[in-house]
């Protein structure tokens, strides 16, 4: 977890993260399971993102994380959600824009092991069951805009 002259953030402030849902020309999401120092809810699959550093503009953050973690370049589309990322059982508390994104350059790869097990493809309604609590809040709106009538994916 991120060290600031301030404290931890996410647990000694609300701290503010990104999410991704990026999307393929077969309407699959690109989803990564949490690895062993993953900073919470290890284990678990989640719809990538990351810390959003200050100063930084939440879609160059989103894009400087994924090409990080997964060294592909991505285009940052609409907004999907806002969510209150609270976990009171690891003490942590997050604010999390979520966008709808498409790779540009690129194919996925893991480049940073301690934090990512696991990457994949899934139709949305095959998405594996352990999901971590802000991608099933995602997820469920991302269901629901597709489900609107007149939208195109």
């Amino acid at each position: 977890m991120a060290m600031t002259a301030r404290g931890l953030r996410g647990t000694d402030y609300i701290g503010v993260g990104v999410g991704a849902i990026i999307e393929d020309d077969r309407g699959r999401v690109f989803l990564a399971r949490r690895g062993p120092k993953a900073k919470n809810e290890r284990g678990l699959w989640e719809f990538p993102g990351g810390s959003v550093e200050f100063g930084e503009r939440l879609a160059d953050a989103l894009r400087r994380e994924i090409h990080e973690e997964y060294g592909v370049e991505i285009v940052v589309g609409e907004l999907l959600d806002v969510v209150d990322h609270l976990l009171p059982e690891e003490g942590q508390h997050w604010v999390s824009p979520t966008y709808l994104c498409r790779i540009v350059s690129g194919t996925p790869t893991i480049r940073e092991p301690e934090k990512c097990s696991e990457i994949g493809w899934f139709a949305p309604a095959q998405v594996p069951r352990e999901l971590t609590a802000i991608s099933r809040e995602n997820l469920e709106n991302y269901v629901r805009l597709l489900a609107r009538p007149g939208t195109r994916r």
